[in-house]
């Protein structure tokens, strides 16, 4: 690979990785939350199991995040040291105060998970909110410096230096509300339907007890609550991307020709030499209604745009595709699991081809994560800064890049089984026996 290419590689595989832990860390916790919430007010000690359970998984995955966390702040500067020069000075605050959550987060799980027998029920629960809250900020702040890269603001670039500076300005730039929730909401969806997935693969195992069931609903239940809000959220970042980011907009529906009246073109096969889609469903007028609430509306196509500025069209299309059509299919997993839970009289549907349609959704949840920052970072391409400085002026000069994304690489793998080898080694470690909390005490549990 070329230098370019070899640091594109390198952080794009460090970013698909970590976003795993990115989302679980924002997810999960309010899991935990919720659970253990839930036994201190019914007494049931299935949802304190839960809690164990999981307090144990958000440890591991707490851990080997960190590590692949601090891997992508050496990348930064080691890979793209014009970026971090242009833009340590204007977005350096929100990368400071993710720091500052990430700390807070650590801080009280480890309180959480040492005071199981050293603080009253009421107060080991209270510790779990700051993680929840930490973990939920820290994914704010690291989303809003990504979303200046998509409409920096809060500077003046004159004479080649970066000038009248204002931090604030640049956190809270345009993107930042759409491109923010969009995020949150997804690690909501994503965690909801991947612990879903866990519970329901073992209901199809024959594992059909109240642990399992109850595990299977809670994490349905913030996906039912959270997948609506992420597509009406989509919807709303695509009007925001046809006014804002007209070229990503135009790559993501396969926009070739201005054309006032523009359909929806879903799927098919993109030919940007000829400006072609083909075998593509379209819908008559969709996209100009959509993203103009006006079906004559204009769209703007990317032959008004230099080619040379132009993303990879069919990757950024089929990645788009990819994550609304997985949306799509988890609000109608968790449309048919509430529908099925209310006519049964809050029975917990136990059908097979059902429990199959949340194993897969709990795999799609993941998938459509990483298929939107594909959107987000391919279609902002060839600009890291979006309208100042390009991907190949920010890549560092620097040889050995190939050994390096080799190397790299290969941590990535060793950490990611031994993260499969440790949660497969608490999923398989007997049910621990709750006793009460004064018991606890004196005995030092």
């Amino acid at each position: 690979m070329g230098d370019l290419l070899a640091a594109r590689a390198q952080m794009g595989t460090s970013l698909a990785f970590h976003i795993i832990f990115s989302v679980l860390g924002v997810g999960l916790p309010l899991l935990l939350c919720i659970a253990e919430g839930l036994a201190l007010k019914t007494k049931n000690q299935t949802w304190m199991l839960l809690t164990r359970r999981w307090a144990k998984a958000a440890a591991i995955l707490f851990a080997i995040g960190a590590v692949s966390g601090t891997i992508l702040s050496f990348e930064l500067g080691l890979l793209w040291p014009t970026y971090i020069e242009f833009a340590g000075r204007v977005v350096g605050l929100p990368f400071m105060l993710e720091g500052f959550a990430f700390f807070l987060e650590a801080i009280f799980l480890g309180l959480y998970l040492y005071g199981w027998a050293q603080l009253s029920p009421r107060a080991h629960w209270l510790c779990s909110f700051p993680i929840w809250i930490s973990g939920l900020a820290s994914a704010w702040f690291i989303v809003s410096a990504n979303s200046w890269m998509n409409t920096p603001a809060g500077f003046v670039f004159k004479n080649g230096q970066v000038v009248d500076i204002r931090p604030f300005q640049a956190i809270f730039n345009p993107s930042t509300p759409y491109q923010t929730v969009h995020m949150m909401l997804a690690s909501y969806v994503a965690t909801g339907f991947a612990v879903a997935a866990v519970y329901g693969w073992a209901m199809l195992r024959g594992k059909r007890d109240d642990y399992h069931r109850k595990g299977l609903m809670l994490g349905m239940l913030m996906a039912v609550v959270a997948v609506p809000l992420q597509i009406v959220s989509g919807d709303f970042n695509a009007r925001f991307l046809a006014n804002y980011q007209p070229t990503k907009f135009a790559a993501m529906e396969a926009v070739f020709k201005t054309q006032d009246g523009a359909p929806i073109t879903i799927g098919g096969l993109v030919d940007p030499s000829t400006g072609e889609v083909r075998y593509a469903l379209e819908i008559p007028r969709g996209l100009s209604l959509l993203a103009y609430a006006n079906p004559d509306a204009k769209v703007k196509g990317l032959e008004q745009i230099p080619r040379d500025d132009w993303p990879n069209v069919p990757l950024v299309h089929l990645s788009f595709d990819g994550m609304v059509s997985s949306g799509f299919f988890m609000l109608f997993i968790a449309f048919v699991y509430w529908l099925f839970f209310f006519l049964r009289r809050r029975k917990a549907p136990e059908h097979k081809l059902l429990l199959w349609g949340i194993v897969v959704s709990g795999v799609l949840g993941f998938l459509a994560v990483e298929l939107g920052w594909m959107v987000t970072e391919l279609g902002r391409q060839p600009w890291t800064i979006y309208g100042f400085l390009r991907t190949r002026d920010a890549a560092t000069t620097a040889p050995w890049l190939n050994e390096s994304f080799l190397a790299f690489t290969g941590i990535y793998i060793l950490l990611g089984v031994a993260l499969v080898w440790l949660l497969l080694r608490v999923a398989r470690t007997p049910m621990p026996r709750l006793v009460p909390q004064e018991q606890a005490q004196r005995a030092g549990v």
